[in-house]
């Protein structure tokens, strides 16, 4: 469910301290999604773990493989793939040095995302590729007596016009497909590992 992005603002997120006026496109909150503040870590290895292009519901495989398919045709680069390195603007300089290698733990399976941070309940990480600069901060928050769920916010910083029309012509796909069927996913998955640790 998306919620408000000042709601996320307004918490006292380290994220904040690493990207300034990073620009904050929206906020999901998986609300379906419970459990323990321990198990902070165990959602963050779930959705490094994830592959869209062939674990995702049928929709969304198809959304990424087309943009993978648009990507390869016209020099864009894939979204379906493991980053290889830092982009030349990456935002690691900009972490605290009492976050810096907090997330060495964590690898994207499929996706070209590189570890930023992670605190018992932030993770950040970052993606670059010819259309956007993006950074997904996933939050652990406390809404009921030590049970938690998680935030989603979606930083992005367009390339160039090309990034901007990009970003405007995928967000319906977003809102409609892609978020709302990714949670769904999510909250399978979560179930089935709480189920058969």
């Amino acid at each position: 469910m998306r919620i408000s992005n000042l709601t996320h603002l307004e918490r006292p997120w380290r994220i904040h301290e690493v990207l300034g006026d990073f620009p904050l496109e929206d906020v999901w909150q998986l609300s379906e999604i419970t459990g323990s503040l321990g198990e902070f870590d165990r959602f963050v290895d779930l959705m490094a773990s994830g592959d869209p292009a062939h674990d995702a519901p049928v929709a969304v495989r198809f959304l990424w493989n087309v943009r993978d398919a648009l990507g390869k045709w016209f020099g864009l680069g894939q979204i379906a793939a493991v980053a290889q390195e830092a982009p030349a603007d990456s935002l690691r300089n900009q972490v605290p040095s009492d976050l810096r290698g907090t997330a060495a733990d964590v690898h994207f399976r499929a996706l070209p995302f590189l570890p930023l941070y992670k605190t018992p309940t932030e993770f950040a990480a970052e993606i670059a590729n010819k259309t956007v600069h993006g950074v997904m901060h996933l939050a652990w928050v406390d809404h009921t007596g030590g049970i938690y769920s998680p935030q989603m916010a979606v930083y992005v910083r367009p390339n160039g016009p090309f990034g901007r029309a990009y970003m405007r012509f995928i967000k319906p796909f977003r809102y409609l497909i892609v978020y709302p069927a990714l949670e769904k996913h999510a909250l399978h998955q979560w179930s089935d590992r709480r189920a058969n640790p």
